[in-house]
């Protein structure tokens, strides 16, 4: 399916895989609608799409507010009346802890942007994404939506809880002819591991130690791939690992000096 001149919006564009979709989406010609909190970094952002000819706007939001979320489809409809594109991105790990260990306030920012977040964003967009023209949503997922581990039991709660919500939307969306998928990564190198670790880059780095693992614009590539199928072809759930990365607790570490 062309993409050009789709519209499509992006949650949590101010970095990592969402930064990465924005630049990919621009490079198809797509018209973008970013959303992030941090202002100054979706700047750059829009900025690096407009220099690829693309037309890109930017406007502040934060999907565990639904005050937020309204301002910013108010806002988005002085732009355009449809959404081809919806991509729900925002999200991300806050610590390490077991249960036992878990602090309320990590627990509460994953569950309002992983979870509730997708459900604010995704039902106040609805409306605008048409019926029958291939439009798609495609939600960020993760590997621990299908395979708990210690320490992360709130994340792949939240995770799983995004791969429910994707399917039940499926169902609910049957015979719209609005295509919904869920992409779930694997180990990849982003922010991702800086914001679990409140910014300790040394224990961020050991993540990744000896491992070559994915970066952000093999999401945004496999985001770009789903979202320009046929019309009559949906891609339900793909599971994306590093070669490195066989399963969350087997993965293939290189010797470092």
């Amino acid at each position: 399916m062309q993409l050009t001149n789709r519209w499509v919006l992006i949650t949590g564009a101010s970095s990592g895989f969402g930064a990465a979709a924005a630049e990919a989406f621009a490079r198809a010609g797509c018209r973008l609608a970013l959303g992030a909190r941090r202002l100054d970094r979706l700047a750059q952002v829009t900025e690096i799409c407009r220099k690829t000819g693309a037309s890109a706007e930017f406007h502040e939001l934060d999907v565990s507010s639904t005050a937020s979320v309204s301002a910013f489809c108010q806002w988005l409809q002085t732009l355009t009346p449809r959404v081809d594109v919806l991509i729900n991105n925002a999200g991300g790990a806050h610590g390490l802890d077991t249960v036992a260990a878990g602090k309320d306030e990590d627990w509460e920012a994953m569950v309002q942007s992983n979870f509730l977040g997708l459900a604010r964003v995704t039902r106040a967009v609805l409306p605008l994404i048409p019926h029958h023209q291939g439009a798609s949503i495609l939600n960020i997922g993760s590997i621990a939506a299908h395979q708990a581990y210690e320490g992360g039991s709130i994340y792949c709660g939240v995770k799983a809880a995004e791969r429910s919500i994707t399917q039940a939307l499926r169902l609910e969306l049957n015979g719209t002819g609005i295509r919904v998928g869920s992409l779930d990564p694997g180990m990849a190198l982003t922010e991702f591991s800086d914001v679990r670790f409140r910014g300790d880059a040394a224990r961020a780095a050991q993540v990744y130690r000896g491992v070559e693992p994915l970066v952000a614009q093999d999401i945004a590539e496999t985001l770009v791939w789903m979202a320009s199928r046929p019309p009559h072809v949906n891609i339900d759930e793909i599971i994306i690992k590093p070669t490195d990365q066989a399963a969350i607790h087997k993965v293939h570490r290189r010797a470092t000096v």
